[in-house]
């Protein structure tokens, strides 16, 4: 049988080293036998099926590892790539195939666009000088309406210009895994920019759609966010979650809200709120957020509500808490308790006319 002889193995191995494993760890998952990978270590070379089999998983063409020479990081991987990864090291295997994956839709969608002479789509978003007027000026420039939810927000989005990714739920290589903590990421560029959003619930892929979005907006750099990076106290992350607040929970709702109205107990909370919620399609959280970052209510009413929507027994804590006290005349005590924390792409695209 033919065997590849020029293979470079310095190559695979730094490639299964990007991927935190040992060349012996790559023949099960690539679905190779060990025999097979034994005889490649050994310079005894390996078959063309094999070795195409070890490209495709580890994200690289063939070409690639049977050109001679050390690897050069710059040409290997994108800046947006590398950006991403300064963010997150550790990002595993399946998320930078993954980053790779999306990356190689937006070169297609760009050649089918040139290829068609299809006229492209400025990615051309509002000057965020003008901050005290900047989710209104966000709102206009995507048309948003006073009813929304994740679909309508991502064609919107997708009409100015970005690529919006929205993860299977289902197993494939369109999955981001349940276990994965990654809620979405950007990657930025002048024309075309990506954002990528987890599968999850309505509201939470809303929420981060639009905390993608202000990262290409105001930082115009690629970005990677779990739930953790989504409350973090990082000066860019919180900028990021306030503009995205603020463009899908606008002043005026906040306006027809009245604090006299307010349960006493958090776990009123979401039926108080239940209108606002499904009309713009977000959760009881991101208003709560924006009653919070507007002097309308206590940090430690939102964390005890952030407690009761968590699972565990801390959450029924937090209820026993508010249940009986006022939020006005909340103790230093009380304060201390609660604050314990526990594209649509082009169509041909995804049927699969163009090659991933």
């Amino acid at each position: 049988m033919e065997r590849i002889q020029s293979v470079n193995l310095d190559r695979i191995e730094w490639a299964c080293a990007e991927y935190g494993m040992t060349l012996e760890q790559l023949a099960p998952i690539a679905g190779v036998s060990e025999s097979a990978v034994r005889h490649l270590a050994a310079g005894d070379g390996i078959t063309p099926n094999n070795l195409q089999k070890i490209a495709e998983f580890l994200g690289h063409g063939v070409l690639f590892f049977v050109e001679q020479g050390s690897v050069d990081v710059d040409n290997v991987y994108t800046p947006q790539f590398r950006t991403i990864l300064n963010r997150k090291p550790h990002l595993s295997a399946t998320l930078r195939k993954f980053v790779h994956r999306v990356e190689k839709q937006r070169e297609a969608y760009i050649a089918l666009q040139e290829a068609i002479s299809e006229p492209g789509v400025s990615f051309t978003p509002p000057d965020m000088a003008a901050q005290a007027s900047s989710s209104q000026l966000v709102r206009d420039w995507l048309d948003l309406s006073t009813s929304n939810n994740f679909r309508l927000c991502r064609q919107k989005v997708e009409e100015r210009g970005v690529l919006v990714f929205q993860s299977n739920g289902y197993n494939g290589k369109w999955q981001i895994p349940k276990e994965e903590p990654i809620l979405g990421f950007s990657l930025y560029h002048d024309s075309y920019p990506i954002i990528v959003v987890k599968k999850e619930s309505e509201q939470r892929q809303l929420f981060t759609l639009m905390h993608e979005l202000a990262h290409l907006i105001i930082h115009k750099a690629s970005w990677v966010d779990d739930a953790d990076d989504l409350e973090s106290y990082n000066a860019q992350e919180q900028e990021a979650s306030s503009l995205a607040g603020r463009v899908l929970v606008p002043d005026a709702v906040l306006e027809s809200l009245s604090d006299q109205e307010r349960p006493t107990n958090v776990a009123e909370y979401d039926s108080w709120l239940a209108s606002i919620r499904q009309t713009y399609g977000v959760s009881g959280e991101v208003i709560l957020r924006r009653l919070l970052d507007s002097g309308r209510l206590l940090q430690g009413n939102y964390t005890a509500y952030r407690q009761w929507k968590a699972p565990g027994k801390e959450g029924k804590a937090a209820i026993a808490l508010t249940a009986t006290v006022n939020p006005s005349t909340f103790s230093g005590i009380h304060l201390f308790a609660l604050s314990l924390r526990p594209c649509r792409l082009k169509r041909l695209l995804w049927q699969g006319q163009v090659g991933t």
